[in-house]
């Protein structure tokens, strides 16, 4: 029994290390811009050293470098409390309450004061010498600093969680509510089976070995619970994702990482019986160990997440949620619309005999040819292809095969509409007329390649509203994830404000089509309150609206003083030859005296400088805006 809850404290705190890493990395890809996911991440990264260098000294011979690595888990234990003390003062600011000042100087002292700790430890005079006796561990002993330190953490942790219990006051939504009140509960929790309480009842440890391995043990589980209960509550702050998004992204990360190492580091106390049992060597026995438990784990978690997801994630949006993640599967890319029409083409040249056979869709009035066997390269010219449409519609929308130059002809039309939408065309042979069974041929292969064109055409037109709605979905979904900790959020214009990242595209797309184009007149930057503004002021024309504003805002980056080629200069004068005057890359390049590549970089820099200036004028635009509907 001793061996067994020994064995499993080791696996459970070799589990929380690769956990709290695992946390960590994803906090650092996805919302380190957040500060209270910056702070948590501090607290993960405690953890992290606590539980790795625990796992690693119970493993360690009482030899050796033993005494170091028993020092090693106090230096994630000793920053913990000004960690605890950063996050919960990000939290109250989340919700609503920055700081006055005092909380900030809080905890920038806490950091001092856990430094100062550090260097006690570090000249050995924080804890005392080691106790390398497995009774029931080793262990360090405790001194008089060994005590200070624990009022402090105790003291820094009872402040820390006063303020975490502030930010819950101060939500309103059930869910925000829900959430803070696991980062408390979770708080509390991983920062109670953090303390290392055998420094303070060792005795009490050796009489009853059984007693404090399940103590450890049940701490070591709680512990992993508190940081996957936080992980999830701080994974929805400082993203703009739909809850539905967080929750998947982060479920299929734990699932992927935590869950199957964990499961690995299960299964090793395995090794010895079943080595004994197929009469080898642990040494063989284990990397196989390893590698087929991590890959049937890999192999159950793809089969079975989707349905995981569905029953713990998506139970009232399961309907949609499936129509969007098989919609990948059911959507036609030009690449599957060709090589549908590609097979299409093969059977009609194999039942007809001949060589040379095309599809050609009808596209902005225009007719261009899709996929096409043989030599049709008259295609290409416009006047044949205007002529054979031409033809086409003068057959009265009748979808019968006719005759053009050395070709037959099949007009594809819409079922519901009748609308001409390409044509399908095949080789003659000399003068001979197609036979009853030929054209019933030609007419099954045309409906299918009608088919394809004609769903290919309603995906277009789907996705070409989808991305109209692009902008106006990205602010709701700014606005719902500014507002779910501080419901005053949903009125800021600070939420309304696009994307810095998206602001620099739209930008220099706008650029590119200064004096005309689709990047200009479809351009996302006509959804922006300073352009709508503007619109009434350039004769109700949004791309005008678009022209002028981007031109104000090149125009707060002009220097003061005489113009001139160089200097300060450099990126008003780039913007202005560039883009408003409309000359080429070597022109310009030529008159600044610069290199085309350092051109280029100077322009991503001019762009950016627009940018900036841009999302100024939006946000007193928003602000003016918000100010006449108060």
């Amino acid at each position: 029994m001793l061996d067994f809850l020994e064995t499993t404290n080791r696996v459970f705190e070799a589990g929380i290390a690769i956990t709290a890493l695992s946390l960590f990395l994803r906090a650092l890809t996805f919302n380190l811009r957040d500060r209270v996911s910056r702070a948590f991440a501090v607290i993960l990264a405690c953890v992290m050293i606590t539980s790795a260098g625990e796992a690693i000294s119970d493993s360690l011979p009482l030899t050796g470098n033993l005494e170091f690595w028993l020092n090693f888990p106090w230096v994630g234990t000793i920053f913990l409390p000004a960690a605890y003390l950063h996050f919960s003062d990000a939290l109250l600011e989340t919700t609503g309450r920055p700081s006055r000042g005092r909380r900030r100087l809080a905890v920038r002292l806490s950091y001092v004061i856990s430094a100062i700790f550090l260097a006690l430890l570090v000249g050995g005079t924080l804890l005392g010498p080691a106790v390398l006796a497995r009774e029931p561990v080793p262990h360090l002993t405790r001194t008089t600093a060994s005590w200070i330190f624990t009022i402090y953490y105790l003291g820094v942790n009872v402040l820390a969680l006063f303020t975490i219990w502030r930010s819950w006051q101060r939500t309103v939504l059930s869910a925000s509510r829900r959430r803070l009140t696991y980062l408390f509960l979770g708080s509390l929790a991983l920062a109670f089976g953090a303390y290392p309480f055998l420094l303070l009842g060792s005795g009490a440890a050796i009489a009853f070995p059984e007693l404090f391995f399940l103590s450890a043990a049940l701490g070591n589980v709680l512990v992993f619970g508190a940081m996957v209960a936080m992980a999830y509550a701080t994974a929805f702050f400082g993203v703009p994702w739909p809850d539905r998004v967080v929750k998947s992204r982060l479920f299929r990360w734990l699932l992927r990482g935590p869950v199957t190492v964990f499961i690995v580091l299960a299964l090793m106390p395995l090794v010895a019986p079943i080595s004994a049992l197929f009469n080898t060597q642990a040494a063989i026995m284990l990397p196989i160990l390893i590698a087929l438990s991590a890959l049937i784990t890999s192999h159950l978690i793809t089969l079975f997440t989707p349905t995981l997801e569905r029953w713990l994630l998506f139970a009232g949006d399961a309907g949609d949620v499936d129509f969007v993640q098989n919609l990948q599967e059911r959507f036609l890319t030009d690449s599957d619309l060709r090589q549908f029409l590609e097979a299409v083409l093969a059977a009609v040249c194999d039942r007809l005999r001949v060589k040379t056979a095309f599809v050609a869709a009808v596209n902005g009035g225009e007719l261009r040819a899709v996929v096409q066997v043989g030599s049709s390269k008259w295609l290409e010219k416009k006047q044949a292809a205007a002529e054979l449409k031409q033809a086409a519609l003068h057959n009265n929308g009748v979808p019968d095969v006719f005759s053009w130059g050395k070709f037959w002809i099949l007009p594809l039309h819409t079922p519901q509409s009748g609308e001409l939408i390409g044509l399908l065309g095949v080789m003659r042979h000399g003068k001979a007329d197609l036979t009853a069974e030929q054209q019933k041929a030609l007419a099954d292969l045309g409906e299918r390649a009608t088919l394809a064109l004609d769903n290919r055409r309603r995906q277009t037109e789907a996705l070409a509203s989808l991305e109209s709605l692009g902008p106006r979905v990205d602010l709701i979904q700014r606005l719902r994830a500014a507002s779910r900790f501080d419901q005053s959020e949903v009125l800021s214009e600070a939420a309304a404000l696009p994307e810095y990242s998206d602001l620099v595209d739209w930008v220099k797309d706008a650029l590119t089509h200064y004096w005309g184009g689709p990047k200009l007149t479809e351009s996302p930057l006509r959804d922006l309150q300073v352009v709508q503004q503007a619109i009434a002021d350039n004769e109700s024309s949004p791309a005008q609206a678009v022209r002028t504003t981007l031109r104000a805002a090149i125009e707060r980056n002009k220097p003061q003083g005489e113009p001139k080629l160089s200097g300060e200069w450099l990126l008003y004068n780039l913007l202005e030859l560039k883009f408003l005057q409309g000359r080429k890359v070597r022109d310009v390049a030529m008159r600044l005296a610069m290199s085309e590549p350092d051109l280029y970089r100077k322009q991503r820099v001019a762009i950016e400088a627009v940018a900036r200036s841009l999302l100024e004028m939006e946000s007193k635009a928003l602000k003016h805006q918000n100010g006449k509907e108060a």
